[in-house]
């Protein structure tokens, strides 16, 4: 009976420990799958694209990321948000365009936590994008600060550079301060209101920003060929059936990149040639083309003339947009301000965004207060007298549909298209669809504010020095994208290769990148078959890079 009794409750204990270690196994197992789903795993991957935040900008930064890695059979992105990770995979899901080859992993962590940034593999990423915050300025700003700091006390150091996305210019110094070398910042607010401050002056520009910012047409790409050693940069122009070369990045002078530089220069060992093309791999020198000598046309630009530009809604940085138009309009232009801030503050939080008004040279403020969205309020201003109107920022809301798919006399549209024989109107747009809308009014030229932002960060994302190319095509001085009447270069009917044009343009220190003929809605950048000759019309418009007038 002992010897039973004993058995027995070894034979009950042992299933015990066995219940008792299977729960803990299942638990563990559990707890895993729970991590697992939870985002709280430990990326194992390298070379990968890092994005920190969340905001309306990722499924196009995504889009553009996932086009950029498409000719390497696609990348690793991964994106670590204070959310939720399945949350995260089923709003990434649910976008409507193809990742091509393309990965995605979803972390959930915060950017200011060391342990959550080695979770990600932070120190072996190519590259690390801080999206800045939807909301307050200053707060998203502050904690991208913060992030910059937790990124560089990361041990193990960083492979890759950093890509910031700032809400405010002024806190630009100090976040390269805290990042050094590795950081390079994209100020969404300037880059779009020194955008629409362009497309104002120049209607279609945007169109222009938008195939040379995305990856899907040309863009900019820096390389080395060392068989253009010694050769002067008139000869680099024409080097290139595929690409159009439109400036040097100087070894000698550390690496810095000269835009538009003199026909002269001799590219010396250790050069490299900026050029805009289709892709990093679909462009080479080749020989030499024979291209007929170019004439020069003595037919003068025209003066500069003042203009009456309409400004409606308020914005953070509406000071340093009026910085910027006061250093491109002429002198004796007017700046006309229509928003619903009570005139007696403006000039209060002009002067606190850091504007000094008694430096303004070549515009006159002119305070209208309303809603553009009113029509007896926008009745009130001489709408056909104006040279351009800019809307800050257009939403749905703004517009009402009238039968027939037009818009109502009453919505800022409506209004707007009485004046738009006369002048030029420019909207921003934070939602893409929303410019199919658009389409269907007489806006002269729309800017996707958050498209172009997104296309900024991932170009920046994918090659750093890039970052300096945009900061002069963007800036007051140096360089920038213009939209040139063909007469400036031809005769009308006259028959000639784009080479050809692109030497004539030479002889006015510019550099044709593009063309749109009269009768086309889009223009063409970096065009194939450059030395086939062709009629061309007066009508027509070419796109260039020239020294800011």
């Amino acid at each position: 009976m002992g010897p039973r009794l004993v058995s027995v409750s070894i034979s009950f204990g042992g299933m015990l420990i066995f219940a008792m270690m299977l729960g803990l196994v299942s638990e563990a197992i559990s707890e895993k799958l729970d991590s697992l789903r939870k985002g709280r795993s430990e990326v194992v991957e390298q070379n990968h694209t890092l994005i920190l935040g969340w905001s309306d900008k990722l499924g196009s930064l995504l889009n553009q990321l996932a086009i950029a890695n498409e000719s390497l059979g696609g990348g690793i992105v991964v994106v670590m948000a204070e959310r939720d990770k399945e949350e995260m995979e089923l709003d990434i899901a649910k976008m409507e365009f193809d990742f091509r080859g393309t990965s995605v992993i979803c972390r959930s962590g915060s950017p200011l936590i060391l342990a959550d940034l080695k979770k990600v593999s932070v120190s072996k990423a190519r590259a690390i994008v801080v999206l800045a915050d939807d909301g307050n300025a200053d707060q998203s700003d502050a904690r991208a600060l913060r992030t910059v700091l937790s990124l560089t006390g990361v041990k193990e150091g960083l492979r890759g550079h950093i890509v910031v996305e700032l809400s405010d210019l002024d806190n630009e110094v100090l976040v390269k301060l805290v990042g050094g070398q590795l950081v390079e910042t994209v100020v969404a607010h300037d880059v779009i209101g020194r955008l629409m401050i362009q497309c104002a002056r120049q209607p279609g520009l945007a169109q222009i920003w938008e195939d040379i910012l995305g990856f899907e047409n040309c863009e900019f790409y820096i390389k080395r060929w060392p068989q253009l050693d010694g050769m002067q940069f008139e000869d680099v122009l024409i080097s290139f059936p595929d690409a159009i070369p439109c400036g040097v990045k100087v070894a000698s002078r550390g690496g810095k990149i000269i835009l538009n530089p003199e026909d002269s220069y001799v590219l010396q060992e250790g050069d490299e040639v900026l050029v805009i093309a289709e892709d990093d791999d679909t462009y080479a020198p080749g020989a030499l083309p024979m291209v007929n000598g170019a004439s020069f046309m003595h037919i003068a630009r025209p003066a500069r003339k003042p203009q009456k530009i309409l400004l409606c809604g308020w914005r953070r940085d509406v000071d340093d947009m009026i910085v910027v138009l006061d250093a491109f309009l002429a002198p004796g232009s007017e700046l006309w301000m229509f928003n619903e801030v009570v005139e007696s503050e403006r000039e209060r939080k002009l002067i606190d965004g850091g504007l000094d008004l008694s430096r303004l040279v070549n515009i006159t403020l002119v305070h209208r207060e309303g809603n553009a969205v009113i029509r007896r309020h926008l009745e009130s201003l001489p709408l056909e007298s104006f040279d351009s109107a800019k809307r800050l920022p257009y939403r749905e809301a703004m517009v009402t549909r009238g039968q027939r798919g037009s818009f109502s006399r009453g919505s800022w549209i409506g209004e707007m298209q009485q004046a738009s024989d006369r002048s030029v109107i420019i909207s921003e747009i934070l939602d893409p669809r929303t410019k199919n809308l658009l389409s269907m009014s007489k806006i002269s030229d729309y800017v996707l504010s958050n498209e172009l932002v997104s296309m900024a960060l991932a170009m920046v994302a994918e090659d750093r020095q890039i970052n300096d190319v945009l900061e002069e095509l963007f800036a007051e001085e140096g360089n920038e994208l213009h939209i040139r009447l063909a007469e400036l270069y031809l005769h009308e009917g006259e028959e000639l290769s784009f080479y050809e044009i692109i030497l004539r343009a030479r002889l006015k220190r510019e550099i044709i990148i593009g063309y749109r003929l009269a009768n086309a809605e889009r223009a063409v950048i970096n065009p194939p078959n450059k030395n086939e000759r062709r009629r061309w019309s007066v009508k027509d418009v070419f796109v260039v890079i020239s020294e800011k007038e």
